[in-house]
């Protein structure tokens, strides 16, 4: 067996602080082993990327995670069809089969599979091939699609013997009749359904772009679902099969436990994506209702007092709620974030900006602080210096200055008298937080990890 240890430290190198690692690593191992996670891994990143799909996949092995794997092989079939003569055929975007045709989907899946199962065992990674058996399926309509499958049935029994032996299951897209026909399935459409059957904490989707782009071919770093779906959806640049993916990772998170997330991210970055904030791809969530209050009487205090001592570490003051007279207050519907706004001397001012500890990494805090910035021209809010999370604020304000331990940030002031102001209430508000009051020394980073910075936002004390 090949020593690991250089892959293992060459992945390490690109996560965060070992604290995030040690969070991330906690959350997974709570889940039942088969449960952890599904990764759909497409054709062409079998053919351009397998040293470090295979790297990445070592990792998990290597610290006790076991994912699924189920892949396609798209580049590879159309090469394979081309050379004999077969030409690419889709109906309703699916790959018309015929018989001639299948023997080489066949061939040419069985041996994707053999070469990443074969790639993984020559590192050392212990890995099974299954190839047929888990898509019980009936044909879609062979008169229009040929023998193109449609799921109904997933069998779990060779990927849980194999995952009980510490063994990656790799999964074909072949199915079979229940007479025994083997079938072409989509790749997507095997993924979902062996996802609905599994219902696994999370859902990797591998690719060469490293993520969902959006209109200047940036990756989209995170998504909400219930509060970012229909406003994606109306966005001109998003079409074709973009739009498609989207609609089917909707429905499919929707059909989920809450808890069950999806990334889509590329293989050399799929540890970071999996253990750190910052993360690095698209993290894609069913998310939470974000629910708006003009005062603290239908706000549970308790749980909010709890959702702050787990974002910052330290409990609120006493008084905290007699003598902070909110203008708005922010809450997920499960108290997972929540942001508290003031009006001071006829300006807005952010009092808090907090995310539960077991929320940090899923976009939460930015979907919270979205929907707060439409609703706020103007805003102004402070940060002690050093805090982890002042890179998201310095993204996301017209300004900033810096005084005493203070750094006061605004966005839409009116005037520089008004930002003076700002700046001279910040230095003079008294500390909310047990133990930090104006002057008091800020806490240390792994107090408040930042939510995927810049984009996947952030508590602040304030």
């Amino acid at each position: 067996m090949n020593d690991l240890r250089p892959t293992i430290v060459r992945l390490l190198s690109n996560l965060g602080s070992a604290r995030e690692i040690q969070l991330y690593l906690e959350r997974f191992s709570q889940v039942d082993a088969v449960r952890f996670a599904v990764v759909k891994v497409g054709g062409a990143v079998l053919r351009d990327e397998l040293g470090a799909l295979v790297s990445s996949l070592a990792f998990l092995q290597q610290v006790g995670l076991t994912p699924i794997v189920v892949h396609g092989a798209g580049p590879q079939l159309d090469e394979e069809l081309a050379a004999a003569g077969i030409e690419k055929r889709l109906v309703d975007g699916l790959r018309y089969t015929s018989p001639e045709g299948l023997a080489i989907v066949r061939r040419v899946l069985q041996l994707q599979n053999l070469r990443l199962v074969e790639a993984l065992q020559a590192e050392g990674v212990r890995a099974t091939s299954i190839p047929t058996g888990v898509f019980e399926c009936d044909l879609l309509g062979r008169r229009r699609y040929g023998f193109v499958g449609k799921v109904k049935r997933v069998h779990t029994s060779g990927m849980k013997a194999a995952i009980d032996v510490g063994s990656i299951p790799v999964i074909t897209s072949l199915g079979e009749t229940t007479a025994g026909q083997i079938v072409n399935v989509n790749a997507d459409w095997a993924a979902n359904e062996l996802v609905k059957r599994i219902e696994p904490y999370k859902i990797i989707f591998l690719t060469g772009t490293g993520g969902l782009l959006d209109a200047e071919g940036k990756i989209i770093d995170s998504i909400s679902l219930v509060t970012d779906h229909a406003r994606l959806m109306a966005q001109p640049w998003l079409h074709s099969g973009m739009r498609v993916k989207m609609e089917q990772i909707h429905d499919l998170l929707m059909a989920l436990p809450p808890s069950t997330s999806l990334s889509i991210t590329s293989p050399d970055e799929m540890a970071k994506e999996l253990f750190t904030h910052r993360g690095s791809g698209t993290l894609v969530r069913r998310g939470e209702r974000i629910r708006r209050r003009a005062s603290w009487k239908s706000v549970d205090r308790e749980r909010f007092a709890a959702l702050v001592e787990s974002s910052f570490g330290r409990p609120l003051v006493e008084d905290y709620f007699e003598r902070t007279k909110p203008y708005r207050v922010y809450l997920s519907e499960h108290y997972r974030a929540a942001i508290v706004l003031t009006r001071e001397n006829g300006l807005i001012y952010m009092d808090k900006f907090a995310v539960a500890e077991d929320a940090k990494g899923e976009g939460l805090g930015r979907a919270i602080w979205e929907v707060m910035r439409a609703d706020t021209p103007q805003l102004f809010w402070r940060s002690r210096r050093g805090n982890a999370v002042n890179e998201f604020y310095f993204a996301h304000a017209d300004g900033a200055v810096k005084e005493g331990t203070w750094t006061t940030f605004w966005y839409g002031m009116p005037s520089w008298r008004a930002v003076a102001a700002a700046a001279s209430h910040t230095a003079e508000r008294p500390g909310t937080l047990r133990g930090a009051g104006p002057g008091a020394p800020a806490p240390s980073p792994p107090e408040r990890e930042p939510d995927h910075v810049p984009e996947r936002a952030v508590p602040s004390e304030t």
